[in-house]
């Protein structure tokens, strides 16, 4: 499960009083009476970047060391030069360099180069990936709009070629969630559970949507489900706690989360459940 999207471990930290939310754009209230809910770059937004691509020493916050940079430049001016057999090659190298480093501005951006130069499927679902990886981590709403607005261009693009690419179809979902047809995402989840009624991506997301909305009965029915499945899902299980602590099952929600604090190496998910032993203790 992406990354971006686990730390939508964001929503719980937020939840518990800490400054974090997934996606981190504001929620569309329009949402609240449906199995409903949402989804750092400074960069260009997508579709605006300069010929040379988005500025790398804005995203996420963090700037590129020199020796990042130098590496960065090299890469993009192999790209830029390479002839049309090694413009491929070359593009991969520099969006994997920017996956890498966290740029997820430019990592997306020449994933769709390579993916206009080659339009398999698994070209146009990386670009609809990485596109979907800088979605989840803008802040800003009209940034965010661009970035859901590229992530399913191409996970589209990728889905009419093969129908059955169905993690493509459970990310493209969650981009709907801010737009005026959030209720389409909620259906696109739900033919992708029509199609595998055990889909962990899917479930999840249903999972994260409803407590979203504050439907933490049906939260947990989505978190129980995947773990009947795959008991090892220590996102699910953590979530799950979650969930049982705000419908006030304090007693099981404190058994699941010390599990989760054994088996789950993640510092942003141990911090949230100190902060939730915290509030049990109340």
């Amino acid at each position: 499960m992406k990354k971006s999207i686990i730390l939508s471990c964001v929503l719980a930290l937020a939840l518990v009083g800490t400054l974090f939310s997934l996606p981190k754009v504001v929620v569309n209230n329009k949402g609240k009476e449906m199995e409903s809910g949402k989804a750092t770059e400074n960069a260009q937004p997508a579709g605006e970047a300069s010929a040379n691509g988005p500025s790398t020493n804005s995203h996420d916050g963090a700037t590129l060391s020199p020796e990042q940079q130098k590496i960065v430049d090299q890469l993009r001016g192999g790209f830029n030069q390479a002839n049309e057999k090694d413009k491929f090659a070359a593009g991969l190298k520099l969006s994997n360099k920017f996956a890498e480093l966290q740029k997820f501005d430019s990592s997306a951006y020449y994933a769709e180069k390579i993916a206009l130069l080659t339009p398999t499927a698994e070209n146009l679902v990386r670009a609809g990936d990485r596109y979907y990886e800088a979605y989840g981590f803008a802040v800003d709403e009209q940034k965010a709009k661009n970035l859901g607005l590229k992530t399913r261009e191409y996970y589209q693009k990728a889905i009419d070629l093969n129908p059955g690419l169905l993690a493509a179809k459970a990310n493209m979902a969650m981009t709907y969630v801010n737009t005026p047809n959030p209720m389409q995402g909620i259906l696109m989840l739900r033919e992708v559970l029509d199609t595998d009624p055990t889909n962990e991506l899917a479930l999840f997301n249903l999972g994260i949507l409803s407590m979203r909305s504050n439907q933490y009965s049906k939260a947990a029915d989505r978190f129980k489900q995947i773990l009947t499945n795959n008991p090892a899902n220590t996102k699910a299980k953590f979530y799950l706690g979650l969930t049982l602590v705000e419908l006030g099952n304090k007693e099981e929600a404190k058994k699941i989360l010390a599990q989760v604090k054994k088996e789950e190496k993640d510092p942003v998910i141990q911090q949230a459940i100190g902060e939730l032993e915290e509030r049990l203790k109340n």
